[in-house]
């Protein structure tokens, strides 16, 4: 991608240079004008949000939070320690208010708290709460109501109705497939292991957050 936005970025200042020299230079400069403030928008309102993060953590309201969500997160994810659970909670809450800076690092955590450390390949509660996280239902988002709003829209909370329906319909379509592929591969093997790995989405946890030793199985030392 790097490669790609690099040669991008080149021929569009080839282009401009030969079609319209006059306007190439303060286009430049207006360019990294536009990024820096769009830069210093972010980390305004991630701020904002990592406060009422800490605000929340104080109050104990994620943990109120955590405790509402964990019933289903227990459905959804079967035999995970108590640890786990917390982080898919906070994981899940940082996402359906539109915090995905906040939700990335529980996320990576819940990760990593999952894998055993012979573990080489995801099992499908990793592979479940990835898709969760890709298709990531929004209650409040935030993030892009908050750019709108930077970015002067006459309306900026106009995207709250079309984004949870979106996000909604692709997240209960992810996990729905996720768990007839699961019970699919399971069939197949003729197994009944609870956490079973899928064949069909191996993938080596020995490279990226969650760099562990090799091991298909979790074991029963949780």
């Amino acid at each position: 991608m790097n490669v790609a936005f690099t040669a991008l970025t080149l021929i569009s200042l080839v282009l401009l240079t030969i079609v319209s020299p006059a306007t190439a230079f303060p286009t430049m400069l207006q360019g990294v004008m536009n990024a820096i403030t769009l830069i210093l928008k972010l980390c305004a309102i991630y701020s904002v949000w990592l406060s009422v993060l800490k605000m929340m953590q104080a109050t104990a309201l994620d943990k109120k939070l955590s405790r509402i969500l964990r019933p289903l997160i227990k459905r959804l994810f079967k035999n995970e320690s108590d640890e786990t659970y917390q982080w898919i909670s906070v994981n899940l809450a940082g996402n359906m208010l539109g915090m995905g800076g906040v939700a990335t690092p529980a996320g990576i955590k819940a990760m990593q708290s999952m894998a055993t450390p012979e573990q080489t390949v995801a099992s499908n509660n990793m592979i479940l709460l990835l898709i969760i996280n890709a298709t990531s239902i929004q209650l409040i988002p935030a993030t892009v109501i908050a750019i709108r709003a930077t970015a002067g829209s006459a309306d900026a909370s106009s995207i709250f109705l079309p984004t949870l329906i979106s996000t909604a319909v692709s997240t209960i379509s992810g996990v729905i497939l996720c768990k007839v592929f699961s019970l699919t591969d399971k069939k197949k093997d003729g197994k009944n292991e609870q956490n079973s790995i899928s064949p069909i989405h191996k993938q080596p946890l020995n490279k990226g957050f969650c760099k562990i030793k090799p091991s298909m199985h979790r074991g029963n030392n949780r």
